[in-house]
């Protein structure tokens, strides 16, 4: 359990990223994903497929973090509506959805993340990253965003379906951005 703010977000360690997003249509994105042998389940195939799942024209910078649910304070896990919300009062955005595949593509050396781990069912599963991202829809049969995984050697974008009672683990790893600009040559 936390005791003081010395391990929640911003004391805590973090992954930071600058990933360059946009400047790829939808159907590039995926020529892309395939030509790096990149694998999508269905989920994350019918994120690609749905019309409000856009992408840019321009391309941008995204500075991201990775942490912990329990990084943000919440040691016992919580549900992503209560994960957004103090990711929010602690400075952290929603990612656009198109950071998934592009991430996806930069991120490619993801240590594996299901050997010597149990299979968890109904959970992030061990090694995963899920993208924290703008919900789509309140269906709670359509995937809700993107996770990055590797299994067995292969790498996958995968779409991830939880609805809003979903309790994370204090363990989920989870990405936000911390900033965004616009990429100037």
């Amino acid at each position: 359990m936390h005791t003081g703010n010395d391990k929640i977000y911003p004391n805590c360690p973090v992954i930071a990223r600058r990933v360059e997003v946009g400047g790829l249509t939808k159907l590039q994105l995926i020529q892309k994903l395939q030509q790096y042998s990149i694998l999508m389940n269905e989920s994350g195939e019918r994120l690609f497929a749905d019309d409000n799942f856009t992408t840019s024209d321009t391309k941008y910078i995204l500075q991201t973090v990775e942490l912990t649910v329990g990084d943000l304070g919440f040691p016992d896990g919580a549900t992503m509506p209560k994960v957004f919300k103090r990711a929010d009062e602690l400075g952290l955005e929603l990612c656009p959805l198109e950071l998934g595949p592009h991430l996806r593509l930069v991120y490619r050396d993801q240590p594996e993340g299901s050997l010597g781990n149990p299979l968890r069912r109904h959970q992030a599963p061990s090694g995963s990253i899920t993208i924290a991202s703008e919900i789509l829809t309140e269906d709670h049969t359509f995937p809700k965003g993107f996770y990055l995984r590797r299994i067995n050697g292969v790498l996958w974008l995968r779409g991830y379906i939880a609805d809003y009672l979903h309790v994370w683990s204090p363990d989920d790893h989870l990405i936000f951005c911390q900033s965004k600009g616009v990429l100037r040559n």
